[in-house]
């Protein structure tokens, strides 16, 4: 028997918030029993599950593992305002004039992720 992965665990300063960001940007939903100050929360997203787990703050400032967002039905761009309107902010911008490239977003608390072309966008060239 092999092993599978359960979650991608996050280490941050305020689990519930960064969950809830989470949630919303990924169509998703916290676990029934997480609230907030709560030292641990989880979000389900499709057959994925990310866990944020309360760390000291000095380790909180240290990113570790990362997701890379490809949208599904919008462009990168459009992505890119709708997760800034959740809260997310704008650390990095890799786009290129020929469409290609990437956006490095912090999440709440300074967790950064990129948002890279949208599937339309990739298939189109």
């Amino acid at each position: 028997m092999t092993s599978v992965i359960r979650h991608l665990t996050v280490g941050c300063a305020d689990p519930y918030v960064l969950a809830g960001f989470w949630a919303a940007a990924l169509g998703g939903s916290l676990a029934e029993d997480d609230f907030p100050g709560d030292p641990e929360a989880t979000v389900t997203a499709g057959a994925h599950a990310l866990l944020f787990v309360a760390v000291e703050e000095e380790r909180a400032v240290k990113n570790g593992p990362h997701l890379d967002l490809q949208p599904q039905d919008r462009t990168r761009d459009e992505e890119v305002d709708r997760l800034i309107a959740l809260g997310a902010t704008l650390h990095e911008d890799h786009r290129n004039p020929d469409g290609t490239g990437w956006v490095t977003l912090l999440a709440p608390g300074g967790h950064a992720f990129c948002v890279e072309r949208g599937a339309a966008e990739r298939a189109a060239g």
